[in-house]
């Protein structure tokens, strides 16, 4: 029980610490990887990003809804190598429809006020991705793996 709570409390310091994460979709071929603004949801069941559906990232998206997304402390150090923690989430990304996105826009807006121009364009998606499994690495080889709760 206690390492399971040391886990979460390495994801959310993850997640709370950091504004951008890297964000990796498959087209047919070849993984393809971006760097998004995200915000986590109080539950950590969602992760949050927007993009503008003129992008390879959306079309990817719309072919194929798996995604990765990494999101680490790493500061290019050798100390990295001992300090470093990662977490990476696996799931599927949804394009909000209806009144979800007047829900969730908020946990968005919260933690990055400065893109509400872009986030409200009439070009931009705004993106849940329901989180199936976190797997965290921390001394640059301990790994471990925690499931969000229903």
């Amino acid at each position: 029980m206690q390492e399971i709570t040391e886990v979460w409390a390495i994801i959310r310091g993850l997640l709370d610490s950091q504004k951008l994460a890297v964000l990796s979709t498959q087209d047919h071929i070849q993984p393809y990887s971006n760097l998004v603004a995200f915000a986590a949801t109080p539950d950590l069941k969602y992760l949050l990003f927007a993009t503008t559906r003129a992008t390879r990232k959306y079309a990817n998206l719309l072919a194929n809804s798996r995604v990765s997304i990494l999101i680490d402390n790493r500061t290019n150090q050798a100390a990295d190598f001992a300090e470093a923690a990662a977490v990476t989430v696996l799931g599927q990304a949804e394009e909000m429809q209806g009144t979800e996105p007047d829900q969730l826009l908020p946990v968005y807006l919260e933690r990055h006020p400065y893109l509400r121009d872009f986030v409200t364009s009439p070009t931009c998606a705004l993106f849940r991705v329901n989180v199936e499994r976190y797997i965290v690495v921390t001394r640059f080889q301990d790994v471990r793996e925690i499931f969000p709760g229903p």
